[in-house]
Parts: C-alpha cells; sequence; structure tokens
C-alpha cells in the first residue's frame, strides 16, 4: 500500500502535489489541522509498504518512524523542522534541511529539479518565506500579477489548516489537496477551480478583518503579545494574523495566543524577520510545543502560565 501522509498547511499540501504530479499513484491520505503533526501514529504499515511524509516534525515522530522502519516500510521523509536524531535505515530516505529560508515545498521543488515551482513558490508564500519564493519566482519569471495571486494563494491555503478540529476549518485539507493536486500550476487551479478559491479568500478576508481590530495585551520595541478570543474565526486566523504581524514589524518579535474551547491558550510565535531565530526552542520548552527557528507554536498552554510564557519571550527577544 501507499501512504501520503502530509501536514495540512500550504506547505505539507503543495509539496504533496508536486510529488504526485512527478509521479502520480493512488495512496491512502493521512493528514490533518496544522497543528496535528503526530500523524505516524494513525498508519498500519506494513513490511513493503511506501510511506511518503512531508512536514511534520522527524522529532515529534521519531518512536513512531523508528517502529514502521523495524516492521519494514519503505519511507521518503522530507521536512524543514526540528528533526532530532535522523535513522540511518536502509529503508528510510530523508531529505531534511532546517534552514531558516526554506520550507518543505523547496525541498522538494530541488528533489524534482524544478518540474513544478510555481507550487513550491505558492507553499513559500503560505511559509512567510517572501524572500524565498520571490528569489524562486524571478529564476522562472513570473510577472507581478501573477506572482500576486500566488502568494494569495499559499496564504488561504496557510489560513485553512488552522483550527482546533476540522470543523473549524473551511476545507478538510485532505479535500482541498484533492481539489487541487490535478492542476500543474496553481494558476490554473484559480482560474478553473475558481469557487473553491473565493470562498478560501472570502473566509480569509472576513476573519483578518475581526483580527486586526485586537489590540495588543502586550507591547515593547521589540516584542508584542495579542490574545484572540475563543471563536472558531479567531482559531482559523491565528497564524496567518501572526505572519501579517512579523511583516508589518519585521524587528520585533510576536506571540499571537488563542484561547481554546478545552480553557487554555493555542500560541503562535514568529521571531523577527531580521532575526530568524528561537521560536522553535521557546515554544519546544513548554509541554505541547515545537515547530523551527522562524516560527513555531504551542498547543496547550495553561492559563496561569501566560506570565511565564511572556517572561520567556521577552527574554529571548529583549
Amino acid at each position: 500500500m501507499y501512504y501520503d501522509i502530509f501536514n495540512g498547511d500550504a506547505d505539507g499540501i503543495c509539496a504533496l502535489i508536486q510529488l504526485r504530479l512527478a509521479n502520480p499513484l493512488e495512496s491512502t491520505l493521512i493528514t490533518g489541522i496544522k497543528r496535528d503533526i503526530q500523524l505516524l501514529k494513525r498508519v498500519d504499515a506494513l513490511k513493503g509498504d511506501q510511506l511518503t511524509v512531508l512536514d511534520i516534525s522527524m522529532q515529534k515522530n521519531s518512536q513512531q518512524l523508528n517502529d514502521l522502519l523495524s516492521r519494514g516500510a519503505n519511507i521518503f521523509y522530507a521536512d524543514h523542522h526540528q528533526a532530532g536524531n535522523i535513522p540511518e535505515h536502509p529503508n528510510l530516505t530523508a531529505l531534511i534541511d532546517t534552514s531558516t529560508d526554506t520550507c518543505t515545498s523547496l525541498i522538494i521543488d530541488k528533489h524534482l529539479s524544478g518540474q513544478f515551482s510555481m507550487w513550491a513558490i505558492t507553499a513559500a508564500f503560505g511559509d512567510n518565506l517572501y524572500d524565498s519564493a520571490e528569489f524562486l519566482a524571478k529564476s522562472i519569471n513570473i510577472n507581478a500579477q501573477n506572482l500576486q495571486l500566488l502568494k494569495n494563494l499559499g496564504t488561504y491555503i496557510n489560513y485553512n489548516g488552522y483550527g482546533s478540529c476540522l470543523e473549524d476549518l473551511h476545507f478538510p485539507p485532505d479535500k482541498l489537496y484533492l481539489e487541487m493536486t490535478n492542476y500543474k500550476s496553481p494558476l490554473d487551479f484559480i482560474n478553473q477551480n475558481h469557487l473553491i478559491y473565493q470562498q478560501l479568500e472570502n473566509g480569509y478576508l472576513q476573519d483578518m478583518q475581526q483580527a486586526v481590530q485586537i489590540k495588543p495585551e502586550y507591547s515593547c520595541n521589540k516584542t508584542a503579545v495579542f490574545i484572540l478570543p475563543d471563536h472558531a474565526w479567531a482559531r482559523r486566523v491565528s497564524g496567518v494574523f501572526s505572519n501579517d504581524l512579523a511583516n508589518q514589524s519585521p524587528d520585533k518579535a510576536h506571540a499571537v495566543l488563542t484561547l481554546t474551547p478545552d480553557n487554555d491558550y493555542q500560541v503562535s510565535v514568529r521571531a523577527p524577520l531580521n532575526n530568524k531565530i528561537m521560536a522553535d526552542e521557546l515554544c519546544s520548552s513548554f509541554p505541547t510545543g515545537g515547530g523551527r527557528k522562524a516560527a513555531a507554536g504551542i498547543n496547550h498552554l495553561p492559563l496561569t502560565t501566560l506570565p511565564a510564557f511572556i517572561a520567556k519571550f521577552n527574554d529571548i527577544y529583549k
């Protein structure tokens, strides 16, 4: 059997689109909301099964990865998050790059020698890697109008992945992937499946309109903390709102905390764009936290831990 296991954000989806355009096959899709990253727990693979794993931390899935390898599964793993110790195993192909200027879709773009670079550019915009997206775009001569469309689409796909459950999302990530995967170019998807694109755009614009009304809970020259309410729109917009804040103030670190139905906070952290460090270490120091140097998060931060989080946040980025 073939399994495609991928993060439900723009990077995970666009990485898989590239691979399946290059090598079409029928597979079992395993994905979820963006924060659902321990996806290997949901795989019951046997000897000879082929697994493609995209855009989820190897470190967070290490036990399951080693278990699947011991069963005889063949695994292709591409990612840019914390990896931990990468197993040396004949059945594992690992393309891991934790550089702050790359993402899984850009890693796959190199792997495929640029066959479907516009999908990689879309993903890079979704991951807030504007410089990397624009650098790749220059190499294939995308005009300004089309580049803006790719930027919009990447942002909207990424926005769609955020929420505390699938019901918060406009589209389950596997369904959104299936809507897009037959298009060699994301521009073709926008033009030919415009109803889906329009629904994503409308949702994004409506949710962002509410987010920008929120005043910071705490702000100084180097950091700012925002708290969003326990509403579906807030859970959907938390990541893209964090990216928007980072782009507006590239010398400042931002944390967006969203109240959850469990009466705790879900946290999105963005390091300053001009100093992409330590977001992963900050979030990993709390249970349920992780991510990458430039952008990371905590799935469940107790309300009583907020002062300690802000103190550590300020200490790192002072």
